[in-house]
């Protein structure tokens, strides 16, 4: 996920050192003798002419730290090209299997694809009689993944003959998210450890591994595994017992049911986008619709309510309700709240441009808008904006308007999934003894932008089950317009569902990035050409 910068030779090498450093760190903090494996990024050593690159291009890589030195380092060798990897634009594939031993017991290394592609890897551990088979991932959380995940790494168990660990980062980069999931398995399959979802830990596990042969492994075990790395048996430490570690956590830990987890990675995603990129506050625009209190309670939760800063910025046409709404929100979470109207400024446009109709509507929000970003140069706040991905599917959100802002925590969510999201919270809350944080007006009443009077969202787009079900076919799924309709919805409704979908292309491409829960969000996922004549409801 590095994007282009693995094609800066001084990025290569930032990395190579910071490899090094830690070896050396590892070292020094007395922990040297434990022999540790992180992924890094590496130059190829030879020239690879088949990719047309020259040597020292990019890999990605792993490397195995011991005695406060990088013992071996290892690239990856299946590269994914589809979704939001691109790993063919950046790197060469690495060529060895490498089989360390650690205490006596040989341990076969990977790097997530090699272990979800069939062949290579799985099969070589076997050849090579490793007694375990430990693979490093960042494979990107989606709903319902953990459950393949443990599937894919049961059947490697079995296909390698030896317990197998699935090592998964956690955390946020840009709009992936890593859930972590850790999972250990024996060779049978059964689970013998799973870490938590969307948490740090360490988990120290006592696994009885059989005994390597007298002999290394052999230089190669498969057609596509040319070579082998492989560090002496001295090398990785002699017979003693690695010295005792803190247990952080550990034993199995019990999935999280859909909503939660859901709900969980939108928060993790959030957090790391503001942690890494050096903001201390958010600021949101508080309607008393769903959307903006379902993303204020992410950032609360994310960031603690004393980070996040609420503006109600009222029009003539805003209800009392939803007025009321929003200042509840503000109560029940904590977060900073204040209240500017935007009827001044609306008056002197509309004064000045004689503005009616859709004009007149979108004004509004974008004057909103304009309000959130000098507040933002104002105050330093990072603006979150509040659409939902059946807003940016049919284009329902105004340009530079309620698409400003500098991430979008609820880009990926369905509008009935806000629902459920939001009632789940406030569920959670109640069984911790808590106020729920989502005032319940704001998840009853009829959802609407209310720029004129009287205006609800089923003025303009269907009712959102039937909504989203269509556009969970013909955006996640590339269903065709007949296939569509061969599911049972009506022709007329999605013609014109698909339609709405393929002109907002542009107003998607100019929205900001945010967390991507789904097998296809608005972003690397899917990619298609703003200029397109062609259109699938014809």
């Amino acid at each position: 996920y590095l994007e282009d910068l693995a094609l800066r030779s001084s990025f290569v090498e930032a990395s190579r050192a910071a490899l090094r450093s830690l070896a050396a760190r590892l070292a020094d903090e007395g922990l040297g003798t434990v022999p540790v494996i992180v992924g890094h990024l590496d130059r190829s050593a030879t020239a690879q002419p088949r990719y047309g690159q020259p040597a020292g291009a990019p890999q990605n890589a792993a490397a195995v730290l011991y005695g406060g030195e990088v013992a071996l380092s290892f690239a990856k060798h299946h590269l994914p090209n589809y979704g939001v990897f691109d790993e063919f634009r950046y790197f060469v594939p690495g060529d060895t299997l490498p089989v360390v031993r650690v205490r006596g017991v040989d341990v076969a290394l990977a790097i997530c694809e090699d272990l979800w592609q069939d062949g290579g890897r799985v099969p070589a551990a076997r050849s090579a009689r490793a007694g375990l088979l430990l693979s490093v991932n960042a494979s990107p959380y989606e709903r319902d993944k953990d459950d393949t995940r443990l599937e894919l790494v049961r059947r490697r168990a079995q296909e390698a003959g030896c317990t197998t660990a699935y090592l998964a980062m956690t955390g946020g980069q840009d709009e992936l998210v890593f859930d972590g999931d850790s999972i250990v398995v024996d060779r049978d399959g059964t689970v013998l450890a799973r870490a938590p979802q969307f948490t740090e830990g360490c988990m120290v596990l006592d696994l009885d591994l059989p005994a390597a042969d007298a002999d290394p492994p052999r230089a190669s075990w498969t057609t596509d595994c040319a070579s082998t790395g492989w560090c002496s048996p001295g090398r990785l430490g002699g017979s003693s017992r690695c010295p005792p570690v803190a247990l952080l956590s550990g034993g199995h830990a019990e999935p999280l049911d859909d909503d939660e987890e859901v709900y969980s990675a939108l928060v993790t995603g959030l957090r790391a986008y503001v942690a890494k990129n050096g903001f201390r506050s958010v600021l949101i625009g508080l309607s008393g619709g769903i959307d903006s209190a379902l993303v204020a309670s992410i950032a609360c939760d994310a960031l603690g309510a004393e980070h996040v800063y609420g503006v109600s910025m009222p029009s003539k046409y805003s209800s009392g309700h939803s007025r009321d709404d929003a200042a509840e929100l503000a109560r029940r979470t904590g977060l900073h709240y204040r209240t500017v109207s935007i009827e001044p400024m609306f008056d002197a446009y509309t004064g000045a441009l004689e503005l009616t109709g859709l004009a007149e509507e979108n004004l509004q929000s974008r004057l909103r808008g304009t309000l959130l970003m000098a507040l933002s140069n104002q105050e330093g706040h990072l603006v979150l904006a509040p659409g939902n991905k059946s807003e940016l599917a049919v284009g329902y959100s105004t340009l530079y308007g309620d698409s400003v802002g500098g991430y979008g925590p609820i880009k990926d969510v369905y509008k009935t999934s806000v629902f459920r999201l939001a009632e789940w919270r406030n569920r959670a809350a109640r069984d911790r003894g808590r106020t729920p944080p989502v005032p319940e007006n704001s998840i009853t009443k009829p959802p609407s932008a209310e720029l004129r009077p009287g205006q609800v969202d089923t003025d303009s787009l269907p009712d959102y089950p039937v909504l989203d079900a269509v556009l969970a076919l013909y955006v996640d799924r590339d269903r065709g317009a007949d296939e569509i309709v061969a599911a049972g919805y009506d022709r007329e409704l999605v013609t014109r569902t698909l339609r709405m979908v393929d002109t907002a292309e542009y107003k998607r491409r100019q929205y900001p990035p945010g967390t991507k829960i789904s097998p296809k969000g608005f972003g690397k996922d899917r990619r298609l050409p703003v200029t397109n004549r062609w259109r699938e409801s014809r």
